[in-house]
């Protein structure tokens, strides 16, 4: 008897908790929506997010305009379900119109508050819709290109974006907003891609989501690159062992250990220009030609592919994207023009190197250091000194390995050598769409 009296009691305490906890649930289901305001259309996945403790019961979403109200969730959700994420997007039906839009959400939970009739929670949220792609307007017309080098557009685009830059192949490069209004986009020909996958296109993607693919008339002038036989002696593999042994020790001999730095470590060295091109100032930091290495000759030039053999045997081949310039050993490097210090320690088969950011996605690398004398965050003008040459890295012997690269891809440092080639195909660019830009 005394057994029966306590279970009833602990069924009524569990009954009475089970009432208090839901009759004490007096606030609506939460939700969270991706966005909260701002341009949008049909083509951007919107994702809402909600929760409630005692379950929800019910969802509807709808888009209204004016008079018209566009339906485009309606849930009800199982007993038992507290968290749930709804992705849509928005319709594309006839009435509906770009401008002001209303995203209405309305959600019910499982509470018995309210006899059974639960709580809801109702918001809506305001937005622009906007369902037509940017217009985009290319204001630079001559865009000669060679093989390996550089080229840039300059371009306008009637809104605000979230995305632009020149694509082709599976390739993007970002444009930068100048001050005067216009967008700058300094791209290049990558000297191993084949002519027929270069069709370099303008792409703008505004904060609605919208695309625009634009066309560039331009003109590939084709390059030639030489080739190179390197023998590779038992001394420099053990060089380069004694300098890569931590990175890959279970590599059986220096010969394996060099193909895997000059094969990996070339393939990881080259993510890490492209993550470091990123770092770049928006507006061009330079002026005028850039420095060569003084009283240097060139012992490497670029795209160069090399044949690597060892006792005869070809055991590796890759292209070398930078020139080498000797001079004395351990000679002062300049740097080539003015800007910021972005990369200042070691960079696999690069060595001890520095990178400079010069504005728009254009760096300069000085690679194979024996000293580096900046620091990253550090600003240089053109011919100050950041280092001496040495033979760290995939080195032979003492130079410096030069290199421009354009948001993140090596291009063909002659053309920056070249006052004419810069004033024609990039300065004389900017200067006339800021004077255009002054006019309007």
């Amino acid at each position: 008897m005394k057994t029966t009296a306590v279970a009833v009691i602990l069924v009524l305490l569990l009954m009475l908790g089970f009432g208090v906890y839901y009759f004490l649930d007096t606030s609506g289901p939460a939700f969270a929506l991706s966005r909260q305001s701002g341009p949008i259309s049909s083509k951007l996945d919107v994702v809402l997010r909600l929760r409630d403790r005692s379950g929800l019961r019910s969802l509807s979403v709808n888009l209204v305009q004016g008079q018209k109200s566009f339906p485009i969730l309606a849930r009800q959700y199982p007993s038992g379900t507290k968290e749930v994420a709804e992705t849509f997007r928005l319709p594309t039906q006839p009435g509906l119109k770009e401008g002001p839009v209303r995203l209405e959400v309305k959600a019910a939970d499982r509470s018995i508050f309210g006899f059974g009739s639960g709580n809801r929670t109702e918001q809506a949220f305001n937005f622009d819709y906007q369902n037509k792609p940017p217009a985009v307007a290319v204001l630079s017309t001559a865009h000669n290109i060679s093989r390996g080098g550089a080229g840039l557009v300059v371009y306008t685009v009637n809104r605000e974006v979230a995305k632009t830059g020149v694509v082709f192949a599976d390739r993007f490069y970002p444009a930068y907003r100048q001050p005067e209004g216009f967008y700058a986009c300094l791209f290049p020909f990558p000297s191993d891609l084949p002519p027929d996958r270069f069709v370099p296109k303008v792409l703008a993607v505004d904060r609605a989501g919208n695309e625009r693919l634009t066309g560039i008339y331009y003109h590939v002038l084709e390059k030639s690159f030489p080739r190179d036989r390197i023998e590779l002696t038992d001394s420099f593999l053990e060089k380069v062992a004694g300098e890569f042994k931590d990175r890959y020790p279970k590599a059986a001999t220096p010969l394996e250990l060099y193909l895997k730095v000059n094969g990996e470590g070339r393939q990881a060295d080259r993510k890490t220009l492209y993550e470091v091109g990123l770092r770049t100032s928006p507006t061009p930091l330079w002026q005028g030609e850039f420095m060569r290495l003084p009283n240097s000759a060139p012992r490497g030039t670029f795209s160069q592919l090399r044949s690597y053999l060892y006792k005869g045997k070809q055991v590796d081949e890759q292209y070398h994207l930078g020139i080498d310039l000797a001079s004395l050993a351990h000679s002062k490097v300049p740097a080539a023009n003015s800007g910021r210090v972005v990369w200042a320690d070691d960079l696999g088969i690069y060595g001890q190197c520095v990178i400079i950011d010069h504005g728009m996605g254009l760096q300069t690398l000085y690679g194979h250091l024996s000293r580096i004398a900046v620091k990253e965050g550090d600003q240089v003008n053109k011919g100050d000194i950041i280092g001496d040459t040495g033979d760290t890295g995939l080195a032979g012997g003492d130079h410096l390995h030069f290199g421009v690269v354009v948001s993140g891809q090596e291009v063909n440092p002659i053309e920056w050598w070249d006052p004419s080639w810069i004033r024609n195909n990039v300065t004389s660019k900017l200067e006339e769409a800021k004077q255009a830009a002054g006019a309007r």
